[in-house]
């Protein structure tokens, strides 16, 4: 196994897709401190800009002092707790669904619910570019897989035309977490009473940013169905951690009775459930946070367009910036560092080859100043000379 671990390691390594750890040693924000440097910070999924909250922390510390920190055992046995019930009803309120549960993560997430719902008799159809989460989920569920084409809803169709399988799911992202482009859910739930099928939403990267109220991308495109599944996260524009599962209450009842990720899993603490509470209460109330948002992603991606960039069709605030090679990816990345900005590269498996990019992600809390050296800095770095 030594020998193993050191061959793949160094193949790895060779291939330009080792990876490491980078410390940021300040609390997360528009900038943060990384090797005693003061850095931009675009590579966070902390869009609203709460991860640092005052209001945040103060709700975990009122938590905390009220409930301790950890929960002790999972949901079934002793890990409830009146945090977690109030954020679940919270949240089902939120995306307007009868009701939600918890997950510890969005991984453990779509882990949970696809593996709970399919089995080796369900169709299930999966966009080609959904999260890694959903492509192991789909494996593990042992249901009969077809992908097709991102955001091809005519190639989704012809697959759903040739199921005869009773039980049929499709599952794609919302916003797409590399490409940062949007789903055809229009479309998409066009063909769900036609074919008789349900969607699983994963709506990670929209939660909190999308749509008037900020519910994602059901709200943004104006749909409702009931045989839409929603998946959300906590700790992106919530800046808490967690996910969750939201829709009809049918479905949360087989959830905790059947979704082994819940019920093997320690409970959340319930100070990070009182914080994804508070999270909330700002994501409605403050609207301007979502409109600084979008403005501040299409300032940023109009800036990378107009310099002859290619930006994949990003349409939110993640706006990747296709590098292409592995190796010079990363190379990018670590200059512009250098230079006080903080871009992660993103390389297979996680994009395909030949699409590597610089993956960067833009925050509510940045200033029109502060993204404007960032580009600057960006420019200068992709058009020197290796």
């Amino acid at each position: 196994m030594n020998s193993y671990i050191s061959d793949e390691l160094a193949r790895l390594t060779q291939a330009g897709l080792a990876r490491s750890m980078r410390l940021v040693e300040s609390a997360q924000g528009p900038v943060v401190l990384m090797d005693g440097q003061e850095v931009q910070l675009l590579c966070s999924n902390d869009y609203l800009g709460l991860a640092n909250h005052p209001a945040i922390k103060e709700a975990a510390i009122r938590a905390i002092e009220k409930w301790g920190f950890g929960a002790g055992a999972s949901r079934l046995v002793s890990g409830t707790m009146p945090p977690h019930v109030a954020l679940e009803e919270r949240l089902a309120a939120f995306k307007q669904t009868a009701a939600a549960l918890l997950f510890n993560s969005g991984y453990h997430a779509n882990l949970g619910c696809i593996t709970a719902l399919c089995n080796r008799t369900t169709d299930v159809f999966s966009d080609r570019l959904n999260h890694a989460s959903i492509t192991d989920a789909c494996v593990l569920s042992r249901a009969r897989v077809r992908r097709y084409a991102n955001r091809d809803v005519d190639g989704l169709e012809r697959l759903l035309k040739k199921s005869t399988a009773k039980t049929k799911i499709i599952i794609t992202d919302g916003v797409f977490s590399m490409d940062g482009t949007l789903a055809p859910l229009a479309d998409i739930a066009g063909l769900l009473d036609r074919y008789n099928a349900t969607l699983i939403l994963d709506d990670a990267h929209a939660t909190g940013c999308l749509g008037e109220h900020g519910r994602g991308t059901l709200e943004r495109f104006n749909i409702k169905h009931p045989a839409i599944i929603q998946m959300g996260t906590l700790g992106k524009a919530l800046g808490s951690f967690g996910a969750f599962i939201a829709g009809g209450k049918n479905l949360i009842d087989l959830l905790v009775s059947k979704s082994r990720p819940f019920i093997y899993t320690t409970a959340l603490p319930p100070a990070v459930a009182a914080t994804a509470i508070k999270a909330l209460d700002i994501v409605e109330a403050e609207p301007e946070r979502r409109a600084r948002l979008h403005e501040n992603a299409a300032f940023f991606r109009d800036g990378l367009n107009r310099a002859g960039f290619d930006t994949l069709g990003s349409e939110t605030q993640i706006v990747p910036i296709l590098t292409q090679d592995a190796a010079r990816t990363m190379e990018f990345s670590k200059r512009l560092l250098k230079k006080g900005v903080f871009i992660q590269g993103i390389r297979p498996p996680t994009v395909s080859a030949g699409t590597s990019r610089l993956r960067a992600s833009v925050s509510a809390a940045h200033t029109k100043a502060g993204l404007t050296s960032a580009l600057n800095a960006i420019i200068e770095t992709l058009n020197e000379r290796d």
